[in-house]
């Protein structure tokens, strides 16, 4: 594990006092060049990053927890399209503020410079949703932070994890859908990235095709972001490609409600003609006319649970490492029609 800098490391490194630095990183006492250029060698050698909270203060100090929202596209506003995230963050925000902590949200592709922020804001912990490339996580775990990874499948078994199981989630969720007597099922998915949420959730949607002796039509999958204009866009082009399909299987109920809305504007009933089955059961899943089924995960529990997690780790450094994977739920409404195929 790589130790967090310190401004004494740089003053020992440097053979000089503690205040001489600190007088060359906020330039209020003239210090000779000489001395400032030697110093900030050795900043620049250490990788020393200053603390921009408060010099001196510990890590417990400073109750600042830092969470990451993924960006999927470059100037995308995720967290914002996505009810899904506000009902998480909502969740982890309350926990740490129930416990005296404070959050700092950021929603950005995760990069050195986030990096960098971890340790200007001298953050306690870090609480990362979804997944990113691995060489952040290599770099990440060198770092002297605690770190809950939410609905991700980063390899590393150095960080705490929480999720679900989505490919057997997802797999449910089709099988659902056969069993009420659909053959023809288009799928619409956010971006398959590997070893990605979606990906899994598809690898089980694929797996139920399979397990009931059925193929599925490429033909009939939608990838895009996950939105609700995705899912209005995704019913415009069932609509107009004329698809085979009789239900939908939609990875997210955003994009499920999405699909709701593109099939009314263009005169196709949910669900005499087309059923639709989500996934997430966010609130207002249950306010959709008709009621939305999908497959209930427990947003909430997750946020708190990382917050629990992530704090009992700062007070404990030495903790086990945990992985929890959370039980779902079916939630059956009206979005779903049972139907006998004819051929």
């Amino acid at each position: 594990m790589k130790n967090r800098v310190t401004i004494r490391d740089v003053a020992a490194a440097a053979n000089v006092s503690v205040a001489t630095v600190s007088y060359v990183l906020n330039g209020k006492k003239k210090v000779s060049e000489e001395t400032r250029q030697k110093i900030l060698a050795v900043i620049d050698e250490l990788g020393f990053v200053p603390d921009l909270n408060a010099r001196g203060l510990s890590v417990k100090d400073t109750k600042l927890l830092g969470v990451v929202v993924p960006q999927t596209e470059p100037g995308s506003k995720l967290m914002f399209h996505n009810i899904f995230y506000s009902e998480l963050l909502g969740s982890i925000e309350y926990a740490a503020r129930q416990r005296g902590y404070h959050v700092i949200i950021s929603a950005t592709d995760v990069t050195e410079d986030y990096l960098h922020l971890i340790q200007e804001r001298n953050l306690a912990g870090v609480i990362i949703i979804g997944t990113y490339q691995n060489r952040f996580f290599s770099e990440l775990k060198t770092l002297d932070v605690p770190v809950v990874l939410i609905d991700s499948y980063c390899k590393y078994d150095y960080f705490h994890k929480l999720r679900i199981d989505d490919e057997d989630c997802s797999y449910q969720a089709t099988e659902y859908v056969i069993r009420q007597g659909h053959r023809r099922i288009g799928l619409v998915t956010g971006h398959l990235q590997e070893d990605g949420v979606m990906q899994k959730r598809y690898r089980g949607f694929l797996r139920a095709f399979e397990q009931n002796g059925l193929t599925f039509s490429g033909e009939n999958l939608y990838e895009a972001t996950v939105d609700y204009e995705s899912g209005v866009r995704a019913a415009d082009w069932f609509a107009d490609t004329k698809a085979d399909i009789t239900a939908v299987v939609a990875t997210a109920d955003v994009l499920a409600i999405g699909l709701m809305k593109g099939f009314y504007e263009k005169g196709i009933r949910v669900p005499e003609e087309v059923s639709i089955i989500g996934f997430d059961d966010l609130d207002i899943s249950k306010y959709t006319t008709p009621g939305l089924t999908t497959v209930k995960q427990p947003i909430s529990a997750k946020g708190e649970r990382a917050v629990e997690i992530l704090i009992e780790n700062i007070e404990n450094p030495k903790m086990e490492k945990v992985e929890e994977v959370f039980p779902v739920e079916l939630i059956e409404r009206q979005s779903i029609r049972k139907r006998v195929e004819t051929t």
